[in-house]
């Protein structure tokens, strides 16, 4: 059985920035459904706010809602894709170009990049195996 070098700096990298992003869009997610619930009971603050304001309160939650959707999609993907990159380390510049544009999504994309460290995490993980190259070595004789 041979063993197979992998980019692992790379996966590890990609990998925890996609649970990072995942985890931004699921709290979005779940803050959008808690904020949505209490403006419908009409408490307090929220509702003097909403009375101020009622055209942002209602376009900031569905934004919100997409946000969210958008940043549980982004992480998923850039797990598969850091998944990819450690299976198939032949095709590493091509899944590291996956991962750097997936990683730049989330920053545009009002997700927040997964706080911002999902973003960094995603890019350096993305450029680590796009420049990584496999160590050369002689087969005995």
């Amino acid at each position: 059985m041979s063993l197979t070098e992998r980019p692992t700096a790379a996966f590890v990298l990609s990998l925890i920035a996609g649970l990072i992003i995942l985890l931004g869009g699921a709290m979005r997610l779940m803050f959008r459904f808690y904020w949505f619930r209490g403006m419908m009971r009409g408490f307090g603050a929220r509702l003097t706010g909403m009375m101020a304001f009622p055209g942002y309160a209602m376009m900031w939650g569905r934004f919100s809602f997409m946000d969210g959707i958008l940043g549980l999609a982004l992480g998923v993907l850039m797990i598969v894709g850091a998944v990819m990159l450690y299976n198939r380390s032949q095709r590493h510049v091509t899944w590291g170009t996956v991962i750097v544009i997936l990683s730049v999504l989330s920053l545009f994309a009002r997700t927040t990049g997964g706080f911002g460290t999902g973003f960094i995490l995603g890019l350096v993980g993305g450029l680590l195996a796009i420049t990584w190259k496999p160590t050369q070595t002689q087969p005995k004789t």
